[in-house]
């Protein structure tokens, strides 16, 4: 027999606590003993028990009141309890079964009969407890095994949005850093910020690649052009912007739709002159204001066709003149305490 397996056993007569461990002793059983209910309450509270043998009939709490409070614990209900009672009526025995106990043995007790429902009741418990701990095994394995498919898919989402992005970038005279930097500043925005989680940060940071995906839809001719548009081709300029919202807007996916509001939103201005909708102040949407500020800062660091690259301290200076104007004031106030920071991401991206 397993020596870890210990009894706890109640009874108010010492002749009867002496009698039920000679019994089983014969199967090498750990015991603890109680007198009362209420020593026994806190003898389970404290220590550790596979089976309890209560006695009903006893001063203060007896052995029905001291089931019902076992029973009740989330902690505990799942101990084992057989009741020794004298009493062989049918209330009592319909009302230890309905507490919870798993068996009732009669006093004066058989050697045999209490060895045999001991051994039952520990065996029992004992398979129960094995079948918990293999299927917490299992349920954490599961778990692991479907965070590694987790993690798989997002990694995957992130290198097919980037290669889409550079496949996009290549179509005019920006490069794929350019759509690593937007993220990195986009995701160092909402990291300051107050009302961004740490799932807003990683959301805007997969999502700020795809600002410019309508891009894809726009003639080369204009996207191309290496001098400065016609207010013509301006206009089909701007609808990189909506075109994306007609791609992405019919999506259920927090990225997808995410990644439509940036696109939809990241040339609208604070002050409402910005496109495709005029938006004004708070009605742009957070994530839109927060890759507009990225993008802007990060192509005038950068050489285009049509402009060399400005100093970045000239850069900044802009971003900074124009808060309150083209950009979210507190967003700017957010970039200029962490100056430093962004310019680490421009060293190591450029």
């Amino acid at each position: 027999m397993n020596l870890e397996n210990e009894i706890l056993i109640v009874d108010d007569a010492p002749e009867n606590l002496e009698f039920v461990q000679l019994i089983l002793s014969e199967d090498s059983y750990r015991f603890t003993t109680a007198s009362n209910g209420n020593e026994a309450l806190q003898k389970i509270r404290s220590g550790h028990f596979d089976l309890i043998l209560l006695d009903v009939m006893m001063p203060g709490l007896d052995g029905f009141e001291v089931c019902k409070i076992l029973k009740q614990s989330e902690v505990l209900k799942d101990i084992p309890v057989i009741f020794l009672t004298v009493m062989m009526d049918e209330d009592s025995i319909t009302r230890a079964f309905s507490l919870g106990a798993e068996d009732y043995i009669t006093k004066p007790f058989n050697a045999a009969e209490l060895l045999a429902r001991v051994k039952h009741h520990i065996e029992l418990h004992n398979t129960k407890k094995r079948l918990s701990f293999l299927n917490n095994a299992l349920q954490q394995k599961l778990e692991l095994k479907e965070r590694r498919l987790i993690s798989e898919i997002e990694e995957s989402q992130k290198e097919m949005i980037y290669a889409l992005t550079e496949m996009i970038e290549v179509t005019s005279d920006e490069t794929g850093k350019h759509i690593r930097r937007v993220a990195e500043y986009s995701r160092l925005l909402a990291h300051f910020h107050p009302n961004l989680t740490l799932e807003d940060e990683e959301i805007i940071s997969l999502a700020a690649p795809m600002h410019d995906i309508g891009k894809v839809l726009i003639p080369a001719g204009i996207l191309d052009k290496p001098g400065k548009l016609t207010a013509n081709e301006y206009d089909v300029m701007k609808t990189h912007t909506t075109k994306a919202h007609d791609f992405l807007g019919n999506s259920s996916r927090r990225l997808i739709k995410a990644a439509d509001i940036i696109a939809a939103q990241h040339h609208e201005k604070w002050d409402g002159s910005g496109y495709p909708y005029g938006l004004y102040r708070d009605e742009i949407h957070l994530y839109g204001r927060i890759v507009a500020l990225a993008d802007v800062f990060d192509a005038l660091t950068n050489k285009r066709q049509y402009k060399e690259a400005w100093d970045i301290e000239e850069a900044i200076r802009y971003v900074q003149d124009r808060s309150a104007k083209q950009f979210d004031p507190q967003l700017v106030e957010l970039f200029t305490d962490n100056i430093e920071d962004f310019i680490q991401i421009f060293k190591n991206e450029t």
